[in-house]
């Protein structure tokens, strides 16, 4: 690998490109860091070796622009918001014009042919797209992040856990571990390329059982607020989240409760040579947001 190889990672002020991004750094490449709005978030990207350029995945030629001279990708398509399919057009387009040799695509464990959320299908068919494009690629697919935990202010303000998952069962798996998995795989190509990895935390839990442990935790008692798929359909959209969202959590909460999001591998430790963060370290590390 040369030094002066500059390597794309997009959703760049998100969590795991907040990783992924001194981990690319440790290894000895550049980084270009694709943002879709300037704004204090680009602060913790300000450092050497990092150049921040404004951009829109629904943007051909702002893509283009960005893809210039890249060697590598790190691909992540915000969820919240439709249009993956174009997005993914556009990216592999561009990149082939660049000669790009390789993408890690953030992808997800709901991900299939069958799948009734509409994010999670055309995940998949991303997927597809990807793997026809002539580069060589690498998809992982995370059961849901520990960040969850930490997305809403309802463990602050009313020391509960509002999901919609039932006894569901995952093991979360934190932002940290991807961004060392994504930076190993763009490095390393050859090892993994046309794989498709599932990515867990350590060790497998329910949602009353991660109130439990919170509750240790963080010394005061908190509870899972366990609502119906239907509840969090009529709750959601009073909150401004997009229908395609609410849509799309709905179907995977299902999912959840059908057990599709269960399951622990070696993934993280046999690609990075680090166990996952557990639960509990996950949240001693991230204290500020429970206090």
């Amino acid at each position: 690998m040369k030094q002066q190889e500059t390597f794309l990672v997009t959703g760049a002020t998100g969590y795991t490109a907040g990783y992924a991004i001194p981990a690319l750094l440790e290894k000895g490449v550049k980084v270009r860091a694709l943002v879709h709005t300037i704004d204090d978030r680009i602060k913790k990207l300000d450092q050497p070796g990092v150049e921040i350029v404004q951009g829109d995945l629904l943007d051909f030629h702002s893509i283009s622009r960005a893809m210039k001279g890249i060697t590598a990708v790190y691909y992540i398509y915000p969820i919240l918001t439709p249009g993956i399919l174009t997005g993914t057009a556009y990216l592999i387009q561009a990149a082939r014009e660049e000669g790009v040799r390789n993408i890690v695509n953030m992808s997800q464990i709901s991900a299939r042919r069958e799948a009734k959320s509409n994010a999670a299908q055309d995940h998949w068919m991303a997927e597809r797209m990807l793997d026809l494009s002539g580069i060589t690629v690498t998809h992982i697919r995370p059961t849901f992040f520990a960040e969850w935990l930490i997305y809403s202010d309802s463990i602050k303000k009313s020391n509960t856990v509002v999901l919609p998952f039932g006894e569901g069962r995952y093991a979360p798996i934190a932002a940290e571990d991807q961004g060392r998995v994504i930076a190993s795989l763009l490095v390393n190509p050859e090892e993994h390329a046309g794989k498709i990895y599932p990515l867990f935390g350590p060790v497998e839990y329910n949602v009353h059982d991660l109130a439990n442990i919170l509750s240790e935790e963080l010394e005061r008692e908190i509870t899972y607020q366990d609502i119906s798929i239907d509840t969090y359909k009529e709750e959601a959209p009073k909150q401004g989240y997009h229908p395609h969202f609410v849509q799309h959590i709905s179907s995977v909460a299902q999912d959840c409760r059908d057990g599709l999001f269960a399951g622990t591998n070696t993934a993280v430790k046999d690609i990075t040579g680090r166990e996952p963060v557990g639960i509990r370290e996950f949240i001693r590390k991230h204290l500020a947001y429970f206090q």
